[in-house]
């Protein structure tokens, strides 16, 4: 146990340097494709948040999730994750999880309140057009910071997409 809070705590602190890179923003047109990033052991409503974003005119089929979880069970799902899927060379094991890094989407939408290495990798390595995440997060992860928690996921919705109507009216 202490042996793993070392390697997260080093690790934290090697990728905090790679963050002052982040990409402005090259969002135009329709919000098409949103790449969601929930941690389960701290948000457990991921199908009212996916409730949210489909009546805010997003498609269903638009929407792509993984999962981070403290403990992985046999009932997961491909796009379950944890802390074991990062190698201390700050590469990610988990195929899902490369898999939806490389994806380019419009929107990421970074679901998680605690620094957590492999999270915050994650957003960094998105080709996602905006990123969005919660103020308690490294303020150079993300584009769009929204104050808030994560257990209040109809504030989060609501200041999103106000957020995003303005971007469609410039």
């Amino acid at each position: 146990m202490f042996l793993s809070y070392l390697k997260g705590f080093f690790l934290k602190k090697k990728l905090k340097n790679i963050f002052y890179d982040v990409k402005s923003t090259r969002l135009t047109g329709a919000i098409k494709t949103v790449g969601l990033i929930i941690d389960e052991s701290h948000f457990l409503e991921r199908n009212s948040l996916m409730k949210e974003l489909v009546e805010n005119g997003i498609l269903e089929e638009n929407i792509t999730i993984i999962t981070y979880k403290n403990n992985l069970s046999k009932n997961g799902t491909a796009a379950d994750f944890s802390s074991k899927d990062l190698k201390s060379n700050s590469e990610i094991t988990n195929a899902a999880v490369n898999n939806f890094i490389s994806q380019d989407f419009d929107v990421l939408i970074s679901y998680y309140e605690v620094d957590r290495p492999i999270l915050m990798l994650i957003t960094h390595r998105s080709n996602a057009k905006l990123k969005v995440g919660f103020a308690s997060i490294d303020k150079k992860l993300n584009h769009l910071i929204i104050d808030t928690t994560a257990e209040k996921h109809e504030v989060f919705t609501n200041e999103l997409f106000k957020y995003l109507k303005r971007i469609k009216q410039n």
